[in-house]
């Protein structure tokens, strides 16, 4: 099947594959949109059991870089790269500078920063090999901490304004006591989990790796509970920050929650689940929206800024979704809905 005919392409620009055999590299690379800037997106390493399942996630995530620089008022498109493999176990240093030659190649179509699997120590290494490598080094952090690129930090404390202030719109209540299932604890996960503890946040918690899980346990009082049985769960919150999809119609006939806002990237696995949702009074935080800290931290790091700025430009997550819940309600439309609209005035041609 031709790339143009898979059900995830949405008019993208570019859309390169590379194997490098000497490596064992395979990756895609997908630039959505350019039209507000070049495209910028995390590169991901994950073991994919097929390739579709890899361009199927590659299509989908730059997509949704494009409204998520969008509706963060960034001056940047949407793109993104994945790496098929376990970074536990495949990765190496002459396969990530063979994925920074791979990103060169484009000759900046695309810059690349992390992403799940990867560290900045991996881009570091990419960047040897090409001069379109963001999130290297940094010189700002929202709470005046020593930075070092990664953009996880405001990733995480963007996810937590968004997932807080939406308690609030849903509930009127702060967060204390409230009960948060987190489905994934990886670099964002796990530092929500820590903001969310310090707010008297009651958690559950579900992650593939146990060293996470006893971490949480025993540092932030959370319960651990199955992947399987994560989004089943009687509390007030869900927030997935593993891979996409895990919201769909399964899923959805067993949420108790009232609140969905976590960190993953695509969480409905269709656009049409949006208004699904709607309709049980679910209010879900359009994921492109409450994750958009880690782009916004990049784009801070190459201007001129201040912490200070940093974490104003971060707050306004919160302020976003407000305004998308209340235009939601008055129009009687999905927050999905509502969210990529706005995105694409600003963006489409």
């Amino acid at each position: 099947m031709s790339v143009f005919d898979h059900i995830e392409f949405d008019e993208h620009e570019h859309v390169a594959f590379c194997h490098d055999k000497e490596t064992g590299l395979k990756a895609i690379i997908a630039v959505h949109n350019s039209y507000l800037g070049p495209a910028l997106g995390g590169c991901r390493m994950w073991p994919y059991a097929s390739s579709d399942e890899a361009l199927n996630d590659v299509l989908r995530l730059s997509k949704g870089m494009t409204y998520k620089a969008a509706m963060a008022n960034l001056h940047q498109g949407g793109g993104k790269a994945v790496i098929i493999g376990d970074p536990r176990v495949h990765k190496s240093p002459e396969m990530l500078r063979a994925m920074g030659r791979f990103v060169e190649s484009l000759n900046g179509k695309y810059i690349s920063a992390e992403d799940s699997g990867m560290s900045v120590c991996d881009l570091q290494l990419m960047a040897q090999e090409s001069t379109y490598i963001a999130g290297t080094k940094a010189s700002y952090h929202f709470a005046g901490e020593e930075a070092d690129g990664n953009p996880s930090p405001s990733t995480a404390y963007g996810v937590f304004i968004g997932l807080r202030e939406s308690v609030k719109y849903k509930f009127g209540t702060d967060l204390q006591g409230k009960k948060i299932a987190i489905q994934g604890l990886g670099h964002v996960g796990y530092r929500l989990a820590e903001h969310l503890h310090r707010e008297g946040a009651e958690l559950y918690v579900a992650d593939i790796y146990p060293e996470s899980l006893e971490r949480a346990k025993t540092q932030l009082n959370a319960t651990v509970v199955s992947p399987h049985e994560i989004l089943q769960l009687d509390v007030d919150v869900v927030a997935p920050c593993a891979m996409g999809a895990t919201i769909n119609h399964q899923a959805i006939g067993q949420l108790k929650a009232q609140v969905i806002a976590g960190a993953a990237n695509n969480q409905l696995a269709t656009e049409n689940l949006g208004e699904l949702l709607r309709d049980k009074g679910i209010l879900y935080a359009p994921d492109y929206v409450i994750n958009a800290g880690g782009i916004i931290d990049i784009y801070h790091q190459q201007i001129s800024s201040s912490n200070e700025a940093l974490k104003a430009h971060l707050e306004k997550i919160g302020q976003t979704l407000n305004e998308i819940y209340m235009r939601a309600d008055e129009q009687n439309l999905a927050t999905n809905i509502v969210a990529n609209s706005i995105a694409e005035e600003k963006f489409k041609k």
